[in-house]
């Protein structure tokens, strides 16, 4: 199989056809992932009790937070990949894998390891129950062990999407899914000849379904000869190049903040509910399950556009960009209304999937629902948006944007307002927040000057004005390619 065919043209065909068929592979991704979240948390809520699955809502908050510390690299080298895709550039993309390979995998390797040695500090700032904070401590710690794999299997999955291939990051995606749900049971309870490892059992799980798709996927690329494999040959490329590398930082650090940003505010969020003890924070850890599902269509949505505005930024097809956009804002409303629906009528049953049903938990968890579950609506339109935008460079605004939605809006509105709605003001913050957030990246979009932007800061692209009718002819320069 040649490398050209390896890869997948979103610049041209039907645009919603196109961003639906490249959406499903994600969303089936998603909801494969989620289903794992939600199993492993079955077999901790149910098995071994509320204090270990608000051990594990605590842990996994932090876990998104070291995910969202370096993952911006990983999006800006996508986008970086779509763009050179949709220029035709394929060595422009496999220069990129190779310099945002070894700075994204290495970069996390210390952050796992300071992580491990900070776990226990961590989970104390957040205020973790006391009951809850030795299991948490025991997940945790391994949890940071898997880091590395959980970064270089999310990179080398995103960079495969935006060469325009979803098909086989699913496939590996539902093996590491598939391994999990097998392992937990029998890390948990020692089944077998596994050992009983209890809390940390299904940390463990993650560590080897990991580590195994990781491996498999390695050696399909290498097998398939895809593209982006670099092999021994290709050691050259793995050598960091400057450019690149600053283009990288500059545009990953704000998509990174971004991550760290939600993930901040969210352990702020679970630090407050915390403080009404293990019910409540019980009742938070399942409907945070339940919203998983309904965030999904906008994320698979979101990630597709993303990468299909990224391959048409690169081919100067300007007005694919925006009907791009305009398509996965209508996707949104209709794929996450519809599971919002479900989630509300039937939800006393889907909760009391992850809490026993004689817990009190499992009413206020109901409340709360009925209150939070509609901000997603607002979230998927932030989310595909934002993913537009960012496909050209733009990346400051939309940090500013969530920065103020998050830590202008959210956090103030639970913290002011309860002393007056107590633990309402904590469920409410999340739809006014995530309305306002909407309001203002559809603003920027229609007014900003995002479509300005460049990647890589030596080069300029094409505005919406300067792109030619006919699709501009090979030029030597890469990095010029690449910014068309």
């Amino acid at each position: 199989m040649s490398k050209a065919k390896q890869t997948r043209s979103l610049t041209e065909g039907p645009i919603g056809s196109s961003l639906l068929m490249f959406a499903l592979p994600i969303l089936a991704g998603n909801i494969a992932q989620s289903l794992n979240g939600s199993v492993n948390a079955i077999w901790v809520g149910k098995f071994l009790g509320e204090a270990a699955l608000t051990a594990t809502a605590n842990a996994n908050n932090i876990m998104f937070f070291l995910i969202g510390s370096v993952f911006g690299i990983g999006m800006a080298a996508t986008i970086l990949i779509g763009q050179s895709i949709g220029a035709k550039d394929l060595a422009q993309a496999r220069r990129v894998m190779g310099t945002s390979a070894t700075f994204f995998i290495s970069l996390s390797v210390v952050i796992a390891v300071l992580g491990w040695f900070l776990s226990h500090r961590l989970l104390l700032a957040m205020g973790t129950p006391a009951e809850s904070l030795p299991m948490a401590d025991a997940y945790l710690k391994v949890i940071f062990l898997a880091m590395p794999l959980l970064y270089a299997f999310a990179f080398i999955t995103a960079a495969l999407r935006g060469a325009g291939d979803a098909r086989t990051p699913f496939r590996f995606l539902l093996l590491a899914v598939l391994l999990d749900i097998a392992f937990n049971p029998l890390l948990i309870f020692g089944i077998g000849p596994f050992p009983k490892l209890g809390i940390a059992g299904s940390a463990w799980a993650t560590f080897f379904s990991q580590g195994l798709a990781l491996a498999g996927l390695m050696l399909y690329l290498r097998n398939k000869r895809h593209m982006l494999w670099l092999g021994r040959k290709d050691i050259g490329l793995l050598k960091i190049d400057t450019v690149i590398l600053k283009a990288l930082v500059i545009k990953g650090v704000p998509m990174g903040l971004q991550m760290i940003l939600i993930s901040l505010a969210m352990i702020m969020m679970i630090s407050m509910v915390n403080g009404y003890g293990v019910e409540t924070a019980s009742a938070y850890g399942a409907a945070m399950q339940l919203w998983t599902y309904v965030q999904m269509p906008a994320m698979a949505i979101g990630a597709a556009c993303s990468t299909m505005a990224a391959q048409n930024v690169g081919a100067g097809r300007w007005e694919r960009v925006d009907a791009t956009a305009r398509t996965g804002v209508l996707f949104n409303f209709l794929l996450t209304g519809a599971l919002i629906a479900p989630i509300i009528l039937f939800d006393r049953s889907t909760l009391a999937l992850f809490l026993p049903a004689t817990s009190e938990a499992l009413e206020i968890g109901r409340h709360l629902n009925h209150i939070a579950v509609w901000s997603f609506l607002f979230f998927g339109v932030n989310f595909v948006v934002s993913g537009v935008v960012r496909s050209t460079g733009a990346v400051v605004p939309p940090l500013l944007i969530l920065a103020v939605a998050m830590w202008g809006i959210r956090v103030p509105f639970a913290l002011w307002l309860q002393p007056r709605f107590g633990a309402d003001a904590i469920w409410w913050s999340f739809p006014v927040s995530a309305f306002c957030s909407m309001l203002m990246i559809m603003s920027y979009y229609r007014w900003g000057n995002w479509r300005k932007a460049t990647i890589l800061e030596k080069h300029a692209q094409a505005t919406p004005a300067e792109v030619p009718a006919t699709p501009p002819s090979p030029v030597a320069d890469p990095d010029l390619e690449l910014e068309r």
